[in-house]
Parts: structure tokens; C-alpha cells; sequence
């Protein structure tokens, strides 16, 4: 039974992300040994979608894009302009090893999250 979704940013700065996510993001995590953080995230979903060559994407979400984006400013983050798409309005942001993360609030209806398999 899969009972989680595991996602690996690679990064020729992972101590740099790392703080990221951790002082920047906020987000909670363990020790998994010699300072390798494993990050708590929010819940998942997962999207398949036709395409002319096989690849992978990664989004973080949001409800409120503007005011994320504010937030995330105050923080010294910089973030892409904004566009609307049919299925929500997406940015990126830049991460402190100068790669971006694309960050989205969705404007499709979102999958039931089911508490038993968290």
C-alpha cells in the first residue's frame, strides 16, 4: 500500500536548500543523520498528464498566491510574475542555490484528502 508521497530536490547546494526550506519555508524536520533533513510537507497530489517527451515537474501549493508571495518577498525571496492558467495561477521561486520551485494556487477542485492514509 503506498502510504506517502517522497520527493528529492538534488542541488549542488543541498546544505543551502536545506536552510531554505527549513528557515525560509518553515517547514518541520528530522535529523536523518550528519545533518541530512528530511522535511515534513503538506499533503500531495499527483497529476499525469500527455506530452510529447517523458518528464517530471514539481509544484509546491498554495491558497492564496499573492499573499504567499508577499510572504515570501518579506523574506527576501524572489519570485516570477504571476500568470493565470485554466487550472490555476503559477509563479516559481528562486531557491538559494539560484534554482527555482514552482509554486501554484490551484483553481481546479482538489482530490479528497483521506485521513486514514496519512
Amino acid at each position: 500500500m503506498i502510504t506517502g508521497l517522497h520527493t528529492i530536490i538534488y542541488s549542488e547546494k543541498a546544505d543551502e536548500v536545506r536552510r531554505f526550506f527549513r528557515d525560509v519555508l518553515d517547514h518541520p524536520s528530522v535529523d536523518a543523520g550528519g545533518g541530512w533533513l528530511i522535511f515534513a510537507m503538506p499533503p500531495a497530489e499527483l497529476a499525469v498528464h500527455p506530452a510529447g517527451e517523458s518528464r517530471h515537474e514539481l509544484f509546491l501549493m498554495c491558497d492564496d498566491i499573492d499573499t504567499t508571495i508577499a510572504d515570501l518577498e518579506a523574506k527576501g525571496v524572489r519570485c516570477q510574475p504571476v500568470t493565470e492558467e485554466r487550472w490555476g495561477k503559477l509563479t516559481a521561486i528562486e531557491l538559494s542555490d539560484g534554482t527555482s520551485l514552482g509554486l501554484y494556487q490551484p483553481l481546479h477542485p482538489l482530490p479528497p484528502r483521506d485521513s486514514s492514509r496519512a
